[in-house]
């Protein structure tokens, strides 16, 4: 129970943080990327404002034995870059770029409502269903 509701309140720390950015907001992320443009800089101090936060987290969690509702920290021990990670990189920005959209912000807009959230969401759960059939796919004909 506890542990939902750390995972509930983070959520919506995240989702209110994101709403109160703007970064919800298509626009105001595609004016902070138009750098050539009409510019607008205000989400940088949000981005530094997120780094600075979490810096700090790092720092005290590690301090820590361990998780307070898990028993060991889940951390990836793959770090190399690979093809995926590297292609996967490339289509966040590229989709992020074109539409003002990143999967946080797409589900905490879906409160406001709006058609270009909704289609955003659509074709990014699209994107996910197809990497993992390809994913399947190509671990199929692998064993054989």
């Amino acid at each position: 129970m506890l542990k939902s509701l750390s995972a509930l309140s983070a959520g919506l720390v995240f989702g209110l943080g994101l709403a109160v950015s703007e970064m919800v907001n298509p626009a105001k992320v595609l004016s902070f990327l138009d750098v050539f443009g009409n510019w607008d800089p205000s989400l940088a101090f949000v981005m530094g404002a997120a780094l600075i936060v979490t810096g700090i987290g790092y720092r005290l969690v590690w301090r820590r034995s361990g998780p307070l509702f898990e028993p060991r920290f889940q951390v990836p021990g793959n770090r190399k870059i690979d093809a995926p990670l590297a292609i996967g990189a490339v289509l966040f920005g590229i989709g992020w770029g074109v539409v003002g959209l990143c999967p946080g912000p797409a589900l905490a807009s879906l409160t406001f409502g709006g058609q270009s959230a909704l289609i955003f969401m659509a074709a990014m759960l699209g994107g996910v269903l197809i990497e993992q059939v390809y994913s399947q796919a190509k671990s199929r004909a692998s064993r054989t």
